[in-house]
């Protein structure tokens, strides 16, 4: 199970994302305030909150600097496969690419030589939509003939001998 820790938006593409408290989603839409909205296979980014602390060691940056819609801590998403759901409350969201190009070497690449969404971050379109808000929880779901089974993931951390 996931907590998402950030919903971040941005009025005009290629720019950073802002954090707001809650975001309301259209199917086959995305974020109803995202300049990335549109019926297409890129509505909605995603991004785990582990990986952004692992980034922090080198150089500290706010939620949304990546171009991600949502920060969900207990998920290592490009460990997913493609077609996963996500269920958070009544939204439902399917996984449809992993990674993306950076845009012209963003800001934080040219800064620190990385950027972590080409091969951390991952992309949703909206299946049902409803209203999501900083706090909410998220589940992986499988869909079977129209039902939803919840699968609950524990995170451990490996132990070295």
């Amino acid at each position: 199970m996931g907590k998402i820790l950030a919903i971040c938006t941005s009025p005009k593409r290629g720019t950073v994302k802002t954090e707001v408290p809650e975001a309301t989603l259209t199917p086959e839409w995305g974020i109803e305030t995202d300049a990335h909205g549109g019926n297409w296979h890129r509505q909605v980014s995603l991004l785990s909150a582990e990986k952004i602390e692992n980034f922090r060691k080198k150089i500290w940056v706010d939620y949304g600097a990546f171009g991600e819609n949502l920060v969900v801590e207990g998920f290592d998403f490009r460990n997913l496969p493609v077609t996963s759901r996500f269920q958070v409350g009544e939204v439902v969201l399917e996984m449809t690419q992993i990674g993306k190009e950076c845009h012209n070497d963003c800001v934080i690449k040219q800064q620190t030589g990385e950027c972590i969404m080409p091969h951390e971050g991952v992309f949703a379109r909206v299946l049902h939509g409803g209203t999501l808000h900083v706090g909410d929880e998220m589940t992986l779901t499988l869909w079977r003939r129209g039902e939803i089974l919840t699968v609950t993931l524990e995170l451990t951390e490996a132990v070295e001998k």
